[in-house]
């Protein structure tokens, strides 16, 4: 694969050298360590230059960014994938419930990763796989992923970066009872469960910080359908936050083992907006709930 970023240098975006247009622009410390050993992968109104080369209102750069090489341990598998959104840099995909992200021991042929190893085999691109926002195996939705390292080292950048704009994330999830308050701020911080590899608790002492907003949305036959938005990014936030105020997801096996309605938590990716890594325009997409979860509507 080959990516090549061109910018004219205008007076609105002047920087002295290469080096410092490209720090401007968000590529990190890493990306512009490749580009000074790689030949041929900076260029000055179509010239080989070195990245401390001075630069003027008016001069082309050109970034000319190679990957050759794939994941290795992630087989690529014929699975359906729902594309949302692609260009050179991103796709957004709805991921379907039972799909884990990335293979692991028990799940080594059914995630999303061997769809897209599969999808890039097919039009004969190496593929690495870079995904910004997992998703648990049984939640739905809208996930982010970065087609090159370069748009994968700025995104991730951008959502640890809590001055920056970051990842804007909105989940609807589904909880028995009426919920009281029908709106508020969840600020409890988390932590492993001691002996578990995968669960989480609510830790004031030495959990990690975890902020996410709520607003019941709709209430039907005794249950709530919520909007979620995450300040923070741990893993299982949404499931033990709701849990700790009392109305934890329904169907959710290992916080709430409530099946009656769903046989997996009823949580859904529904709102992703993010600046673009390389445009920087301002996206954001949205998808339906899943049929399972439609009911709620």
């Amino acid at each position: 694969m080959i990516r090549t970023f061109s910018y004219t240098i205008s007076e609105e975006n002047f920087a002295p050298t290469i080096n410092d247009f490209l720090k401007s622009k968000d590529f990190g410390a890493k990306i512009l360590t490749v580009l000074r050993h790689t030949p041929g992968a900076v260029l000055l109104n179509k010239e080989e230059v070195l990245l401390k080369t001075p630069i003027h209102v008016g001069d082309l750069v050109e970034i000319i960014w190679r990957e050759d090489t794939s994941s290795e341990h992630i087989p690529p598998v014929k699975l359906p994938l729902d594309i949302v959104y692609e260009d050179e840099d991103i796709m957004v995909i709805n991921k379907p419930a039972n799909m884990p992200i990335h293979p692991s021991l028990n799940h080594y042929e059914n995630t999303l990763g061997n769809a897209l190893a599969f999808y890039f085999e097919e039009k004969g691109t190496p593929f690495v796989f870079r995904c910004i926002n997992r998703l648990d195996k049984n939640t739905t939705g809208l996930t982010l992923i970065a087609k090159n390292r370069v748009a994968g080292g700025i995104l991730s950048a951008s959502l640890a970066d809590k001055k920056s704009s970051g990842l804007f994330r909105e989940y609807l999830a589904i909880c028995r009872g009426s919920i009281l308050p029908s709106e508020g701020k969840i600020t409890a911080p988390i932590s492993r469960v001691d002996g578990s590899t995968i669960e989480r608790k609510i830790d004031f002492e030495n959990g990690e910080e975890a902020i996410t907003n709520y607003k019941v949305i709709n209430e039907k036959n005794g249950y709530s359908l919520v909007s979620l938005i995450l300040e923070t990014g741990r893993t299982h936030q949404i499931r033990v936050h709701m849990k700790h105020l009392g109305y934890p997801l329904i169907g959710d096996y290992l916080y709430n083992p409530d099946m009656e309605k769903m046989s997996r938590q009823a949580l859904h990716s529904y709102k992703l907006s993010f600046i673009h890594p390389i445009s920087k325009e301002l996206l954001e997409f949205t998808a339906p709930l899943p049929a399972d979860m439609a009911w709620m509507n």
